[in-house]
């Protein structure tokens, strides 16, 4: 089975990355440029993770998060949702854990770092 990986990231080089490594790996793509173009997409599409930036040209990952959390689409109150960012300030982790993340990332991205969180997610029966 194809799982469906939603990347909320306004910078098209990262978008590029990540792609280019989820689908290398089997896992399909969506992509959102924005906060809220992406809490859109994750509202109608079927979504089995989130990777979430934080630095969004509309509204920020942390708000993002918290909207994803409080849908009235069941499943994306508990769908996990790792934060990708280059936030790396000391209570940053925190700030997305607590907003409803379950995983803070650094960037710039490790690509097996990421493959490791995803398929912790998604290839555990």
């Amino acid at each position: 089975m194809t799982h469906n990986v939603l990347y909320i990231e306004d910078n098209p080089d990262n978008m590029m990355l990540v792609q280019r490594a989820l689908e290398a790996r089997g896992y399909h793509l969506l992509k959102a440029m924005k906060g809220l173009d992406g809490v859109a997409t994750a509202e109608k599409e079927q979504v089995d993770l989130i990777l979430l930036d934080i630095n969004l040209p509309d509204i920020d990952g942390y708000e993002v998060a918290r909207r994803l959390r409080s849908s009235a689409k069941p499943e994306l109150t508990r769908i996990p949702i790792i934060a990708v960012t280059a936030n790396a300030l000391k209570g940053d982790a925190q700030k997305a854990l607590d907003a409803g993340c379950d995983v803070y990332m650094s960037k710039p991205i490790n690509i097996r770092e990421l493959w490791a969180r995803v398929a912790a997610f998604l290839d555990t029966p």
